[in-house]
């Protein structure tokens, strides 16, 4: 398979990724934990997992998920606090909710929330 490759200032390294991959999700998409009780914004995609070791290592073993899929930097929120999330595509679920999401940091990057969905904010598109 061809490959290709980016440098990843949270882990530290490059980070090998195939050329093509396919996410599920895509910015401005609100999401659920398929297993933790919280929803998020999608605001940047990951084509394979590019945390670092120590993020990966405390994730108990038998709940790791694969490298090898898409991960997904959320504006998070749940009952109790909103924070940012980093979640691996399996792990996700589109949000039924249909609502905004709570979290201080949408106003920064998004400008609208509609049809369930918010637009990056046009200062922020390539």
């Amino acid at each position: 398979m061809d490959r290709s490759h980016f440098f990843s200032p949270t882990a530290g390294r490059r980070i090998e990724t195939p050329r093509h991959a396919e996410a599920r999700f895509g910015i401005g998409d609100v999401v659920r934990h398929r297993k933790f009780d919280f929803r998020g914004v999608v605001f940047d995609v990951d084509p394979v997992f590019a945390n670092s070791e120590e993020w990966y290592e405390a994730i108990p073993a038998e709940q790791r998920p694969p490298r090898d899929q898409p991960f997904y930097h959320l504006l998070a929120e749940n009952e109790e606090s909103s924070y940012v999330a980093y979640v691996s595509q399996q792990n996700l679920l589109e949000d039924e909710d249909g609502g905004p999401v709570d979290h201080p940091g949408v106003d920064q990057l998004f400008e609208d929330f509609e049809g369930g969905k918010y637009r990056l904010r046009h200062s922020l598109r390539h």
